[in-house]
């Protein structure tokens, strides 16, 4: 379980490790130390102290590298996030909980509302969402923050407040601000999350339909798709764009229906879609001119948001992992891939000279085997449904 110290996140520490400990299981909770405030550090002890008092192991995690300044608020939750994720798959853990309440729902559902979010983002947070390596659960989005108190003031336990939830300099507090109901049980809250729930129903359809045309469709694990249909819904296209670049988020574009419904040779959303020739009616994959620089190859290193590499303790660290890009003319014999998805392949270096190209087993299979290279998207195209509370 993630807990900040405020109160949502501490009742759900204590009713995770009720319900844990019916089911014979066990809790981890993690407290991330941002840094951001002198008495981050404090509040992170007394936090693993209240845990503590009523038997729940706790671990803190420190971030670095935070500092004030613009879009602070959304690069200390993805620096949060990661940590937390990480932790989890480091430790093999599977499920992480998140506190999320009723009240949250509902500010999430107007934040996208003002930035004119599409359907599914007006469906606000998922319950159940899956990363590569660890399921994230909201358990608590039908609830009241004033139910969550509640919790904690029978069980004798105090809490932090964090003062960033209240600063009006962020959107979040504004709305929260707006909404005037701090116990989170009023009419306005309650409207939010009934509108919420309506647009998860729709969402989650919408989902299952998009996951049962998939069968038009092949996604390669060299990170690119076969597409064998002149046209596909827009849905699906977003979807397959977001798997193949990488990318957060799908795109956002007006050519984007015009091009599902038609499909041809076109550049969008950091992708390629280019006619297949004999491997199939088109080809998608990823913009060359997107490809993010290399990046240190070490165990567990991502490159373009795409493909992670293992490698075994000790291996060479003096490696890059990048795109195979310039070196693919004089490598085309080990593959009859076109040479437009070979540009676009993982590749590794060292000091400039090409070292290895795992999916094509360049130079060969010995070669390679120290070198495990997966496509692993941000997002699948079609992975869990989406789950309203």
């Amino acid at each position: 379980a993630a807990v900040s110290g405020g109160p949502d996140s501490l009742a759900l520490a204590l009713l995770a490790q009720r319900w844990v400990a019916g089911c014979g299981g066990t809790l981890l909770a993690l407290i991330v130390d941002h840094r951001l405030r002198p008495e981050s550090s404090r509040e992170a002890a007394e936090t693993l102290a209240r845990l503590a008092g009523q038997r729940i192991p706790a671990r803190v995690l420190t971030l670095s590298g935070l500092h004030p300044g613009p879009a602070l608020a959304e690069r200390a939750r993805q620096a949060r996030y990661a940590i937390l994720l990480e932790t989890c798959r480091a430790e093999g853990i599977l499920h992480l909980l998140l506190g999320h309440h009723a009240a949250d729902q509902g500010e999430t559902v107007l934040m996208r509302a003002l930035s004119k979010s599409g359907p599914a983002g007006l469906a606000g947070m998922a319950a159940i969402v899956e990363t590569a390596y660890v399921r994230l659960l909201r358990p608590l989005l039908s609830i009241a923050p004033e139910q969550l108190r509640d919790v904690l003031a029978e069980a004798g336990v105090a809490w932090v407040e964090d003062p960033s939830n209240v600063d009006p300099r962020a959107l979040r507090p504004r709305l929260r601000a707006l909404r005037a109901d701090r116990i989170g049980s009023g009419p306005a809250t309650k409207a939010l999350s009934e509108a919420a729930d309506r647009a998860g129903q729709l969402r989650a359809e919408h989902e299952r339909e998009t996951a049962s045309l998939l069968g038009r469709i092949t996604l390669r694990p060299e990170g690119f798709a076969v597409i064998e249909s002149p046209s596909l819904p827009a849905a699906i296209l977003s979807a397959l764009m977001q798997a193949v670049s990488g990318a957060a988020y799908p795109p956002r574009h007006r050519s984007l229906a015009s091009l599902a419904s038609a499909l041809r040779p076109a550049t969008l959303g950091g992708t390629r879609l280019m006619e297949g020739g004999r491997m199939g009616r088109f080809l998608l994959l990823r913009e060359m001119t997107a490809l993010q620089p290399p990046v240190p190859a070490c165990p567990g290193a991502t490159w373009d948001e795409r493909f992670r590499i293992d490698m075994p303790p000790g291996a060479a660290t003096d490696l890059t992992f990048g795109a195979l890009g310039d070196d693919t003319p004089r490598i085309r014999a080990y593959s009859d891939l076109p040479a437009a998805v070979l540009r676009t392949l993982p590749a590794l270096r060292r000091h400039g000279t090409l070292v290895a190209v795992p999916h094509i087993e360049y130079p060969d299979a010995a070669a390679c085997a120290a070198f495990a290279v997966t496509f692993r998207p941000a997002r699948p195209v079609a992975g869990a449904p989406y789950f309203a509370p």
